[in-house]
């Protein structure tokens, strides 16, 4: 049996789930959200009302088509308002070129849930939904970056991870800080939830007041500043709220406020195409999605059927994915301390001390002070079963231990690793390697295919050999397997699914 789902005590209680839609966004034409009056909610004490509304308000905004009057597309071009390729050549005023921020691919589509449908809404995306980059406008398509479809499901198990690695890192930098003025020097190994991400060198240069100077050349997978970014293909963003502006431009062509304030950067007469609150709900939505799950967990709760040699080969595969090494990277489980997300983020690094359009996020009203939280426990709204005993299993919910802490079953250790030459990207617009990736969560992975950044995998263990680099060893061990052992390792893999209830019934 999985271990991530048969060591720990899975919330089972309801809660209580009242939908008041908000009113500002209830009826047609979709009207913005609006943060000041979230945040007047927060400051009445009714904190669990802002985050439903806002739930809902993501939910909405996440389903909806905009339209050419909402600011959906860009001035591509030649009359156009949607590519599927970059249009570097489009250099003209107000064409595709020239747009701020600048544009890396798109606008390509009308709603989120166009490209993030599979198997369901908020899902991944096949090949066809593949996106198309040229962050660096060479107007080269063989430097074109090509990204797969991941899922939007309970992104606030990456991020909350994220942060408490982050400040895990802090203490260990702020303790070596300490030690190399005493010293003179003091090198620090960086390690977070077991995860190794090298090590800090840091040397006093002066005494009163003690400054230093930190050597970063050895850190492994992770920035200088020491901020884990969970998000991305390259791990090049560290909140939901970041990932979500930067795709609204880049694939929607909606441009929040925060992003450019009053200036219409893509040229197509409209401006403030998403408020600073719309950017929240979204943020909140899909921190509070269901987390995926196994089908063993499904089959342990009555929700579908599993033969025990099913559960046997499963459970074989699991072993054999931690024998080879997978799991050294594909980290199975987490403990989050405390399982309360927060937007905006109470963590340094993880909350814009200014937005990109250079505004002050308390001038919109954006502050920690009215900050709306909730519970990964307990809070999030889908995904509640009613089993056959009567009772109610909180499926949707994060996991928890026996002591209450969260257990998170993401399967990610949130580093960079080089995957070789094979995987890697034709350029290298981040500066972080071409052959360098984030390691990608397994949660779920049996309902996302393709797999592999560009979608190239048609099968998991295609995406399996197609390692290389830093994982060709597991890789080797893996093709040295017998047959049967390899399938079982991909039987593990496919029972790591996304599931609805909604959608089952």
């Amino acid at each position: 049996m999985n271990k991530c789902y048969s060591s720990i005590a899975p919330a089972t209680f309801l809660t209580t789930v009242l939908f008041t839609p908000l009113t500002a966004i209830a009826e047609e034409p979709l009207q913005q959200v609006d943060q000041n009056y979230l945040n007047e909610l927060v400051i009445r004490d009714q904190g669990d009302t802002a985050f439903l509304q806002a739930f809902e308000a993501g939910d909405k905004l996440s389903e909806f088509d905009f339209t050419a009057n909402h600011g959906v597309g860009a001035n591509i071009g030649e009359g156009r308002r949607f590519t599927r390729f970059p249009r570097a050549d489009l250099d003209g005023d107000q064409e595709w070129a020239t747009h701020f921020p600048k544009r890396e691919g798109g606008a390509n589509a009308t709603s989120c849930i166009s490209c993030h449908s599979a198997p369901f809404a908020n899902g991944a995306g096949g090949v066809a939904m593949n996106v198309v980059l040229d962050p660096d406008h060479t107007g080269d398509p063989s430097q074109y970056l090509e990204r797969n479809t991941t899922s939007l499901f309970a992104l606030s198990i990456p991020q909350r991870l994220a942060e408490e690695m982050s400040v895990e890192l802090y203490l260990l930098r702020e303790d070596a800080r300490q030690l190399a003025c005493a010293k003179g020097s003091a090198t620090v190994a960086l390690v977070a939830k077991e995860v190794a991400f090298g090590s800090l060198s840091l040397t006093r240069i002066s005494e009163d007041p003690c400054e230093v100077s930190i050597d970063t050349s050895q850190l492994a997978g992770i920035d200088a500043d020491l901020v884990v970014r969970p998000f991305g293909w390259k791990g090049n963003h560290a909140t939901i709220r970041s990932f979500t502006r930067d795709a609204a431009h880049n694939e929607l062509g909606l441009q929040a406020t925060e992003l450019v304030g009053a200036q219409d950067g893509d040229y197509d007469g409209v401006i403030h195409e998403l408020s600073v609150g719309d950017v929240t709900a979204l943020t909140l939505y899909m921190a509070a999605l269901e987390r995926p799950v196994s089908t063993v967990e499904l089959a342990d709760i009555g929700v579908i059927d599993l033969a025990e040699v099913q559960k046997a080969d499963i459970a074989a595969g699991e072993h054999l994915f931690n024998t080879v090494g997978c799991s050294s990277c594909h980290t199975p489980s987490m403990t989050i301390a405390d399982p309360t997300f927060s937007a905006p983020s109470r963590v340094a690094g993880y909350a814009d001390i200014l937005f990109p359009d250079g505004s002050s996020p308390e001038a919109h009203g954006l502050v920690s002070d009215t900050a709306i939280t909730f519970d990964m426990r307990l809070d999030p709204p889908n995904n509640q079963i009613l089993l056959g005993s009567g009772g109610m299993y909180h499926l949707g919910a994060l996991e928890t231990d026996a002591k209450g802490k969260g257990i998170a079953c993401w399967y990610s250790d949130f580093k960079r690793h080089d995957m070789g030459p094979a995987l890697s990207d034709p350029s290298d617009p981040l500066g972080m390697g071409a052959s360098v990736f984030l390691t990608r969560s397994l949660a779920g992975v049996g309902s996302t295919g393709p797999w592999l950044h560009d979608g190239r995998a048609t099968t998991l263990e295609e995406a399996i050999l197609a390692h290389g680099g830093e994982a060709a060893v597991s890789r080797n061990a893996y093709a040295a397997m017998s047959d049967a052992d390899a399938a079982r390792i991909v039987s593990f893999l496919e029972s790591l699914i996304l599931f609805s209830a909604d959608e089952a019934h």
